[in-house]
């Protein structure tokens, strides 16, 4: 398996850090030197690691904002 080249491009934010220091951020990342989409993973200290996480296109993430502003929490 070929590994996986990423660029940060932007840090939107940190949505919240566990004990030992893992961050769960939204990004503007690109992947294998595409266009940059919104991603939103763990990551550890240094971003040396990474955990699972999702991808989302503009459009994407416009359409969670809607649905989440729907909820009621």
């Amino acid at each position: 398996m070929s590994d996986i080249k990423y660029e940060i491009k932007e840090t939107i934010g940190v949505v919240s850090e566990s004990p030992k220091g893992w961050t769960k951020e939204l990004n503007i990342i690109s992947w294998n030197e595409r266009m940059p989409k919104f991603d939103l993973r763990d990551w550890a200290p240094k971003h040396e690691k990474m955990g699972k996480g999702i991808t989302l296109s503009a459009d994407e993430l416009k359409k969670l904002r809607d649905l989440l502003n729907e909820m009621e929490l």
